[in-house]
């Protein structure tokens, strides 16, 4: 019984930021938020969700490990990339409106909370943001994004084998996916799936005519060769800068934004590598608005979703696009526990009966229920 079960406000807000689940902890990386006045050479910011105690707290600024020289960890920036692989969580590429694009592969140790620049070598893929990155083994693999220097969308695979800290680029056989950026890439099994993102329909280089693909595009990475994967009726619109997740191996996309219609989505579908087939998921509970650039992570059978913009409800409230940059946070479970079900309605039905007001029956919902991993806590409207 797939439900919307907590929904929370007051976090950080953050756009286009990137963040790992750790155990049952969710650590987010960056990302801007509209008329944020802060230094944009500063370190980046850490932001760590427990969902037990379904608390936020920011990590105060470290210091890198290595050299006295070496600048503190990444700077502020969006569009980028985090993996976790063991105790390291990978932080590549992106962009900072002052620095432009980034290369730099950096890492974050989950344990001591400091940053080291590992050393790297091999064919370093070049700067750019709205790429994608997954972990397979040992392996972080890189694809698409729009490369800075040559400035144009890519379609090429890079991966790096984290025991030799050696980039490689991939010489992919077959019909390629199409150069895009703000797309998803997700590793089922050995293949890597991707959907969406935004492209150009005459080729590689931005010309204003934005197409948005619905198609998947496999990538084995046994045999380094993109194959087709034709799905069959109904399909989800083509979109970008939505989330993407596996789940009992099968693929399930939310949310996003289509330019040529104008269009934020809150839906939610869900992809059957087998059957090549797509199906639209109808949650229970109150979910998230329609909204773009968000972060989603899976904490066992349940995904923290946080962040992200949607169009303002109200003229002349958002900024200068009409945007409304969220600090909400909901998470969707896959299976939530009997306990889990009634807690809620009885919190529920007795807060909406008190008459009292929306802010002060948020505040009992979060005094009455427990610090436990199902812990809900939930406007009268979540």
């Amino acid at each position: 019984m797939l439900r919307w079960t907590v929904h929370l406000e007051g976090g950080p807000r953050r756009v286009n930021h990137a963040a790992v689940a750790v155990g049952h902890k969710v650590y987010s990386f960056g990302g801007y938020c509209s008329g944020e006045d802060y230094e944009t050479l500063r370190q980046i910011d850490v932001h760590v969700f427990n969902s037990v105690s379904l608390r936020w707290m920011k990590l105060p600024p470290v210091r890198t490990a290595g050299r006295e020289h070496t600048r503190e960890g990444p700077y502020m920036r969006y569009g980028h990339t985090a993996v976790l692989l063991e105790d390291t969580i990978y932080i590549w590429g992106g962009r900072n409106d002052t620095e432009g694009a980034c290369n730099v592969l950096y890492a974050f140790d989950v344990n001591t909370h400091r940053w080291f620049t590992p050393k790297i070598s091999g064919t370093i893929p070049g700067a750019r943001d709205g790429h994608s990155a997954c972990i397979l083994g040992k392996a972080m693999y890189i694809f698409g994004g729009y490369e800075q220097l040559a400035d144009c969308f890519s379609n090429d695979i890079h991966k790096l084998d984290t025991t030799s800290m050696v980039w490689t680029l991939i010489n992919a056989r077959g019909a390629p996916a199409r150069w895009r950026d703000f797309h998803s890439a997700t590793i089922i099994g050995t293949k890597m799936f991707v959907f969406g993102g935004r492209a150009d329909r005459f080729g590689p280089f931005h010309s204003n005519n934005e197409i948005y693909c619905n198609k998947i595009k496999v990538f084995d990475t046994e045999t380094n060769c993109w194959l087709s994967s034709p799905s069959a009726q109904p399909l989800p619109e083509g979109r970008r800068s939505h989330s993407a997740f596996s789940y009992n191996g099968e693929l399930f996309i939310f949310g996003g934004y289509n330019a040529r219609l104008d269009r934020h989505f809150s839906d939610l579908w869900k992809f059957n590598p087998e059957g090549s087939s797509w199906k639209k998921v109808e949650p229970r509970g109150k979910g998230p608005c329609p909204r773009r650039r968000q972060c989603c992570c899976m904490v066992g059978d349940r995904i923290v979703l946080f962040g992200g913009t949607s169009p303002c409800p109200e003229q002349g409230m958002g900024d200068e696009f009409n945007l409304m940059d969220h600090s909400d946070l909901y998470i969707l479970d896959f299976s939530p526990n009997l306990k889990t079900l009634c807690k809620m309605a009885v919190i529920h039905y007795s807060l909406e009966q008190s008459g009292l007001p929306h802010d002060i029956r948020w505040e009992l919902a979060a005094m009455t229920t427990n610090s436990n991993i199902s812990r809900p806590i939930f406007s009268s409207h979540g």
